[in-house]
């Protein structure tokens, strides 16, 4: 149908940026190609069961609180209105609040052991990078789950098509990965689009009991947006490199 299509649609779009976080970590961990494939379909396993219970709560909420809605259309707008004053800008993972929290609960061990998550150094048993890369990309889960869901919601309150909207965009996302990760550059306004189509929906949502916007158009909406705006990113080079507005930048560390 058109909802479980226009769902899937914002879902997969979602997961692009999603993937370009996961890429910005790697990058920033230098984590070896080797054990890319186990840590993303840990952050995708990770990502299915914590959005499979958050559609059932956000379901449940809507059905008990009609008004939850209007919560969630304004969360929407700020988020989209955020993204886009933050797209373009270069974030600093070293200065972010959530590595931050790792590092004071965890020793970190220079260097990988292999795929383990725990290693001894000197004697003291210390967390490895790729530890830290999995509890930051399931954090990074948890913040586009809280966009994305509420979003779907706008489409349908069914929660049979949202929980299979998003099971089938999710599903995707490690091969989606390996397309697409050279391509994060070229790609470097569809933040801009990601952030119009936040705010439209959350109006949507907002004039849910004023005006139905009709599925149709939010489907046409959403597609011709995200599409205009990977063409102008081809058209017109980034100024520098490109942001995103994401979570969790980072800023490629040094060689040693």
């Amino acid at each position: 149908s058109l909802e479980f299509l226009t769902g899937y649609l914002i879902e997969k779009a979602l997961a692009v940026d999603n993937i370009f976080v996961f890429l910005m970590l790697f990058t920033y961990f230098a984590v070896p190609a080797e054990f890319q494939k186990r840590v993303l379909m840990i952050g995708i396993l990770g990502a299915l069961v914590l959005r499979a219970v958050m559609i059932l709560m956000g379901a449940w909420l809507i059905a008990q609180f009609h008004w939850i809605l209007y919560v969630f259309g304004a969360f929407l707008l700020f988020t989209g209105v955020k993204m886009w004053w933050a797209a373009g800008q270069e974030p600093d993972l070293d200065n972010n609040p959530a590595l931050k929290w790792i590092r004071r609960r965890f020793r970190i061990a220079p260097d990988f052991d292999g795929e383990k998550f725990f290693t001894v150094v000197n004697g003291v048993k210390m967390a490895t990078p790729l530890l830290v890369v999995i509890l930051l990309i399931g954090i990074v889960d948890i913040v586009f789950a809280v966009d994305s869901i509420p979003a779907i919601f706008a489409i349908t309150t069914d929660p049979f098509i949202v929980l299979t909207s998003n099971v089938f965009a999710i599903l995707g996302l490690r091969a989606m990965y390996f397309l697409l990760a050279n391509m994060h550059e070229r790609f470097h306004l569809l933040s801009y689009g990601l952030a119009i189509v936040l705010v439209f929906i959350g109006a949507k949502m907002l004039l849910i009991d004023v005006y139905k916007i009709p599925v149709v158009f939010s489907l046409g909406f959403t597609a011709v947006t995200l599409a205009v705006t990977m063409i102008l990113s081809l058209k017109i080079p980034p100024k520098g490199r490109a942001g995103g507005g994401y979570p969790f930048g980072v800023k490629k560390r040094d060689e040693k």
